[in-house]
């Protein structure tokens, strides 16, 4: 461990450390053309900041943790970069599950899953149920995942409950629709962070960052070290969090 980190990690309040961490991993694609390489390149490169980021996480205690890995819109790329980043997928989380169990993290899988292709399907598959008994970290993977494609199958499970009649739709209520989501269970984001200078959300966890602290990096996916994920949690936690209400409520409350 570098002292810059060693000076970083003492900056944090380990009583405030956000229970949940989102993040979308962006940059992969403009990492690898920056240097002469090819998009699959930085997809591979990416897997080993997912390694990075997944152990800094467990260690500083944070209870889970959710990736976008692969969004519904990303069906629509090239068929090769697509097949590649199945391939990396099956094969990244084939070659971190030893260490996923040493360090008790647990695979929790979201998104139509069914759409990844069978082999790394299998190995996903495999890897949740080996971790299913493990208790640290949560590490969830938004796999062919998006926010609408979610919420509009939330819609369709409520209506097809109302039209058996079995629920009343004028008694349906915010926690009923949360525990139609996939992340059902699963405390919402405390902070959101994007990395590869962009600023919009595109479309991931749109009902559940609804507080969320959102959080900007020009780092590419690729270059997010240790010390810009700390640098995201140091700013984290000089934020105050109202949640609707004023400072002064939040400072009676606490």
């Amino acid at each position: 461990m570098t002292k810059q980190l060693e000076q970083k990690i003492a900056q944090l309040d380990k009583n405030r450390i956000p229970v949940h961490v989102a993040m979308i991993m962006d940059g992969n694609g403009r990492w690898a053309k920056s240097k002469g390489f090819v998009r699959s390149d930085g997809h591979a490169e990416g897997v080993s900041t997912v390694h990075r980021v997944t152990k800094l996480s467990s260690d500083l205690g944070i209870k889970y943790l959710t990736l976008y890995a692969f969004s519904t819109e990303n069906w629509n790329r090239p068929q090769d970069e697509v097949d590649t980043l199945m391939y990396l997928i099956g094969w990244a989380i084939e070659r971190e599950l030893p260490e996923l169990l040493a360090n008790n993290v647990k695979i929790n899988l979201l998104g139509e899953i069914e759409r990844i292709p069978e082999e790394p399907r299998q190995k996903l598959f495999y890897a949740r149920n080996a971790t299913a008994h493990c208790t640290g970290l949560q590490l969830n993977m938004c796999l062919s995942y998006s926010s609408r494609w979610e919420i509009t199958d939330v819609v369709k499970k409520l209506a097809t409950l109302a039209a058996q009649g079995k629920i009343n739709p004028e008694e349906i209520t915010e926690d009923t629709v949360a525990d139609q989501l996939t992340t059902a269970g699963i405390p919402d984001p405390d902070l959101l962070i994007r990395t590869g200078g962009e600023f919009r959300i595109s479309n991931y966890l749109l009902w559940q960052i609804a507080y969320s602290e959102l959080y900007f990096t020009p780092a590419l996916w690729p270059d997010f070290s240790d010390e810009d994920y700390l640098d995201a949690l140091i700013d984290f936690q000089n934020r105050e969090r109202r949640f609707g209400m004023t400072s002064d409520q939040v400072h009676a409350n606490n």
